[in-house]
């Protein structure tokens, strides 16, 4: 009879521990708190986005080259997140990322913080029409707002 309690017991576990991994992806109902993670070029954004600085513009690309700056938003298994992006454009070709973080909660802040430092290696220099990101330092769920945020950039560029 302790038998089938234990595969119970064990069961129990098991599943717990599966709630657990996926509560961790799931932000909380703290409030949200704003906190600037570079990534690339080493220097830190606040929130507030910051409008196309360049004049110049890149015949080739179709993109004025410059500072653009955008919030993209995402569905974690607990309600909307939102992620600031800003790129730096030259000759339509990203050359800097930051990524603002906006976590609800530690977990959204540590997936945003792992997303922030890998973002770099896989988009700059690859130019502007060709970004399409999808899984960033294990981080998934967070590359839907990134894209998003490149969608506004790229309509403010042109």
């Amino acid at each position: 009879m302790s038998l089938p309690v234990r595969k119970s017991v064990f069961v129990g576990i098991a599943g717990m521990s599966l709630i657990s991994t996926v509560a961790g992806c799931a932000p909380s109902a703290q409030a949200p708190a704003a906190q600037s993670t570079a990534a690339s070029t080493g220097a830190a954004t606040g929130s507030a986005p910051i409008a196309g600085t360049g004049a110049s513009s890149s015949a080739a690309s179709g993109y004025k080259d410059g500072t653009y700056s955008a919030d993209g938003n995402y569905v974690s298994p607990n309600g909307t997140e939102t992620v600031g992006v800003e790129l730096t454009l030259a000759g339509g070709t990203v050359s800097g990322v930051n990524i603002t973080q906006h976590p609800s909660n530690p977990n959204t802040r540590k997936f945003q913080g792992e997303f922030a430092s890998g973002i770099a290696a896989q988009i700059v220099g690859k130019n502007l029409d060709e970004l399409n990101v999808s899984k960033v330092s294990g981080s998934s769920l967070t590359s839907g707002g990134f894209n998003e945020a490149v969608e506004k950039i790229k309509a403010e560029a042109k």
